[in-house]
């Protein structure tokens, strides 16, 4: 009985020793990855001035597809946050909705220290956002103003519908005319039309843009003499693209 139990002992042993291998060997079916390479510094006074605003925009656009490959830029984010405590030189200023599904940075693929981001339930401009809107471009150098509107978006259902309640009655008023302007639209004028929310929110972008123009003296002669950019995008939330709101 015991010289068995002794087989059975070490039989079992000799599967375990040959059926492990070292953490570093790498067998025929397995690929060695790559190192991945992080990126460590942040954008210097010196870098931002030499970017133009289209190359910031197509920046963003390249940061975009990398988001919704998955290829994404790998940061180390504690080692950028130490660099861009002294002084920040952002490429660009993004209004967003607060939609917790639009993650801004992500969706350009960008780092600490490269974008101000400005968010309100439907992205419309006020004067505070203009303000923000010209420190970030004429006091500290950004290159890009982006209004994003984006899919799905409950503010422009609320206002859509007629929501009232307490103060979003009054932010949902910032959003009416945008719903004025798509009224020539064809087919269901209801929250529940996805084509007709998408058309509102684009319209909607596109008074933001309008307004941005019209009340900022400042910014409407930076985009005249070519020191920044002023676009309008609309991103989806079912694949992560983006599309230029003309």
């Amino acid at each position: 009985m015991k010289n068995q139990i002794k087989y059975f002992t070490l039989t079992i042993t000799a599967i375990l020793l040959f059926s492990c291998k070292p953490c570093t060997q790498i067998t025929k079916n397995e690929t060695a990855l790559p190192s991945k390479i992080v990126i460590k510094d942040v954008m210097t006074k010196e870098e931002q001035a030499r970017l133009t605003p289209d190359e910031v925009l197509q920046d963003f656009i390249n940061g975009n597809k990398r988001f919704q490959s998955g290829t994404i830029t790998y940061r180390d984010f504690s080692e950028q946050a130490k660099k861009s405590a002294p002084g920040q030189y952002p490429k660009a200023m993004v209004l967003s909705c607060i939609d917790s599904r639009v993650p801004v940075e992500d969706v350009f693929d960008q780092g600490l220290g490269d974008v101000f981001v400005g968010r309100v339930a439907g992205n419309f401009i006020n004067q505070d956002l203009l303000g923000s809107m010209e420190f970030a471009c004429k006091v500290a150098g950004a290159k890009l103003i982006v209004v994003m509107g984006h899919q799905h978006c409950g503010a422009i259902k609320g206002a859509i519908d007629d929501v009232k309640l307490g103060n979003l009655t009054n932010l949902l008023t910032k959003i009416k005319p945008a719903v004025e302007m798509s009224k020539d639209f064809i087919g269901e004028k209801t929250s529940k039309n996805d084509a007709f929310v998408k058309c509102v929110s684009e319209n909607n972008v596109r008074l933001a843009l309008k307004d941005i123009r019209e009340k900022s003296t400042i910014l409407s002669e930076m985009e005249a003499k070519h020191e920044i950019k002023i676009v309008g995008m609309f991103y989806r939330l079912t694949d992560g693209t983006l599309e230029i709101v003309e």
